[in-house]
């Protein structure tokens, strides 16, 4: 199984600027993988240096890993210590800068190995599996609002309503870096997307097969989604990152 990977990110229709990150690499012999959406916050300047520390310090020290046959629970502590690593470079660059006081970043990435993908996540970026023409969201949004939908506090209905419905229980930055781990497996012509909340809050989710099924490529797929989003008006930054297996 061949594994493709395309993706795009954008400041949104508002915002001026952009505080999302993504990158992603493939092996040579295009069977693993590594992606990664971050979504940072903390203002202009926090929100851009942490979204790409966390990047940046997930490929370094996880891309060299993709040409090693690791077995499944030591790559799930690799994936750990490389998200330890990242929030103790933005705590220590919080410590150099009072304006950067608030800085963090959500993240989210998937490690793709043949037709194993161990998902990780904080926040409330997310990965979504695209199969059968089905589409399944597969991380949980670290965030308030997500707490009280559970606990029966809201309905979803309310959501929007909520004043502070984007705030997060969980980011790098922050004092736990501990991440939530799940895995899938894939078969021929599945897909996994990773986005940051610009995607999900702009763009209906059951708009998102069709724009996939009618584009001819994976890259195609990418714009279409992004571009649909910003003729919603997003309100927020949007990035997204496909990967198509074949």
């Amino acid at each position: 199984m061949t594994l493709l990977v395309s993706g795009l990110t954008d400041t949104g229709a508002v915002r001026k600027s952009n505080q999302d990150a993504i990158d992603w690499c493939v092996d040579d012999a295009s069977n693993q993988a590594l992606l990664v959406v971050a979504d940072g916050m903390g203002g202009y300047q926090g929100g851009e240096e942490a979204s790409r520390i966390a990047v940046d310090t997930v490929m370094e020290v996880l891309g060299p890993c993709l040409s090693e046959a690791e077995a499944p629970d030591t790559r799930e502590r690799l994936v750990q210590s490389a998200l330890d690593l990242a929030s103790e470079r933005i705590e220590a660059r919080k410590g150099e800068a009072p304006d950067l006081a608030k800085m963090g970043t959500t993240i989210v990435l998937a490690w793709v190995t043949g037709k194993q993908a161990l998902v990780a996540h904080l926040g409330d970026s997310r990965c979504y599996l695209v199969q059968n023409q089905t589409l399944q969201c597969l991380t949980r949004d670290d965030t308030v609002v997500q707490n009280m939908l559970e606990d029966g506090s809201i309905k979803e209905r309310d959501v929007p309503n909520v004043p502070f419905r984007n705030v997060l229980t969980r980011a790098l930055g922050a004092s736990d870096a501990s991440a939530t781990f799940s895995e899938v497996s894939l078969e021929t012509g599945d897909h996994l997307l990773l986005c940051s909340d610009g995607l999900t809050g702009a763009l209906d989710e059951n708009a998102w097969l069709q724009l996939m099924s009618t584009s001819d490529s994976i890259q195609s797929s990418v714009a279409a989604l992004v571009r649909a989003s910003l003729e919603q008006g997003a309100k927020d930054n949007v990035s997204v990152v496909l990967l198509s297996t074949n």
